[in-house]
């Protein structure tokens, strides 16, 4: 719709926002007109129509088999465009149109935003199971016929309140029509049925339904008096009743078709089941997270009985093997205490980097500086496990290994994600401006025990490819390239 107005029409930013939020709240008059919608604006130069956004009811059949979005009309080919347009009133006068051998009725609705028509809606009814309408359909169109009403005098959608219509209730879960002192005209058959869930025992009609909704969610005091005012359709608000065997979710939409409040359209859905596995899944990820933040403890604990064995010892090989152990589990703590604090089981892994990088260079201080580029990105913790253990071990090797005893200098991480949407890689980098590797050295055959875990994580449980060889300048430069998920 964004391309379409910009192209074809002169409105602005304003006006283009205005027409988004009647598009998110126009399912709701398709729904209640049994009719389906095509929103056309005026071109640039006044001279044709432009279609810019199209919706089909959920509660008839369609009249429009093919996606009109994007055609033009020209001005005098459909007069009743022109003359809401030109007017700004609803047009309905007209014989129905044929189309494919269905009888359509045709209507033209103005949509004006501060005195100022910026298009029309056609709203299209295909009459061909047209019968004598039960009470529920009346309710809709009468409905449908004051929300139009309202978009033909600009008072609708309501720009203060924005839906979010995925969550939202729809015409089919549940409608209520109050009139203007809130007392129930009509309730359909599945908003009974959601009242009976909250304990509910009488019929809905006749009665207040603000009144009604406070005296069936539990007593909150002051709360009820303001449960009882917005349930009664008052204002456009969105609101959810809990009792001891259901929840009701509910949303009120004044009627207000010539600028007085008639009444009130009330929408609501049983959302009991939903609130249930929502709780059911919090209590999961709860107990997720309580699974992380004890292994980090447990892993911390044995680090530190690794780390008081090491001071025990005297043979400097061992001691050194020990702190080796340490910072490996360390390294796996650190994704832990991670997943501990998240929703799910994935990790911002650059955080997690940093934190190696810093733990690692606590083994050189003040020699060699350590330092990350690029970014890590999101990863799976079946990713993020191993990967950091990896990268404690390339980051230990070329620190101990890379420099002598007194050397300065630098050792780089850098993180680049590329490839395509339904293969994802991820580029690592570890540099270092060393003294290189020594003469011979075959990265996949030799080393020691820690080049042969990363060689056993990469190719093993990541899926991915280990390389060292010589830095382009002087150094050793380190290349892991892993498939991922992308997120």
């Amino acid at each position: 719709m964004n391309d379409l107005v910009r192209q074809h029409t002169a409105l602005g930013d304003s006006d283009l926002e205005w027409l988004h939020l009647l598009v998110s709240e126009w399912q709701l008059l398709s729904d209640l007109s049994f009719a389906d919608l095509v929103l056309w604006v005026p071109t640039r130069d006044g001279t044709r129509y432009v279609s810019v956004a199209q919706m089909r009811p959920n509660t008839g059949p369609t009249s429009y088999q093919d996606d009109m979005v994007g055609h033009l009309v020209p001005r005098g080919r459909r007069p009743m465009l022109d003359a809401a347009h030109d007017e700004g009133r609803i047009v309905r006068e007209g014989d129905p149109e044929w189309r494919e051998e269905v009888p359509v009725r045709v209507e033209s609705i103005p949509v004006r935003r501060e005195g100022r028509v910026l298009g029309v809606i056609a709203r299209n009814t295909n009459l061909l199971t047209v019968r004598t309408p039960s009470r529920l359909e009346l309710t809709y169109l009468q409905s449908a016929s004051d929300l139009a009403q309202m978009i033909a005098a600009g008072s609708f959608p309501f720009p203060d309140q924005q839906v979010d219509m995925d969550a939202s209730p729809r015409v089919g879960d549940g409608l209520i029509r109050l009139d203007a002192d809130g007392l129930v005209q009509y309730a359909s058959p599945n908003a009974l049925s959601a009242y009976h869930r909250l304990g509910l025992a009488a019929d809905l009609v006749g009665h207040h339904l603000g009144k009604t909704t406070a005296e069936l969610a539990p007593s909150r005091g002051p709360v009820d008096e303001a449960l009882a005012k917005v349930a009664s359709g008052w204002a456009p608000r969105e609101f959810e009743i809990e009792s001891d065997d259901g929840v009701i979710q509910l949303r009120a939409i004044p009627l207000k078709p010539k600028g007085t409040r008639v009444g009130s359209l009330v929408l609501l859905r049983d959302v009991t089941e939903l609130r249930r596995r929502e709780r059911e899944l919090i209590t999961k990820d709860a107990t997720i997270r309580e699974i992380h933040h004890r292994v980090k403890n447990n892993l911390q604990t044995v680090a530190a009985l690794l780390r008081l064995q090491a001071r025990r010892i005297d043979s400097d090989k061992g001691r050194e093997a020990l702190e080796e152990a340490v910072r490996r589990v360390g390294s796996i703590a650190i994704v832990h205490e991670t997943l501990s604090q998240n929703l799910d089981e994935r990790v911002e892994f650059d955080e997690i980097a940093d934190r190696v990088l810093a733990m690692v260079a606590e083994i050189s201080p003040g020699k060699v500086t350590g330092r990350r580029t690029g970014r890590f990105g999101i990863l799976d913790a079946e990713v993020a496990t191993p990967l950091s253990m990896v990268l404690t071990e390339v980051l230990q090797n070329a620190l101990e290994h890379g420099f002598r005893e007194g050397d300065r200098g630098t050792v780089e991480v850098s993180a680049v994600r590329g490839g395509t949407t339904k293969q994802t890689r991820l580029l690592v980098t570890v540099q270092d401006d060393g003294i290189g590797l020594p003469p011979g050295f075959d990265p996949q055959r030799s080393g020691n025990l820690g080049l042969q875990i990363v060689r056993t994580l990469v190719e093993g449980e990541l899926g991915g490819t280990f390389d060292m060889i010589p830095a382009p300048d002087r150094g050793t430069q380190v290349i892991l390239d892993i498939p991922i998920r992308a997120h």
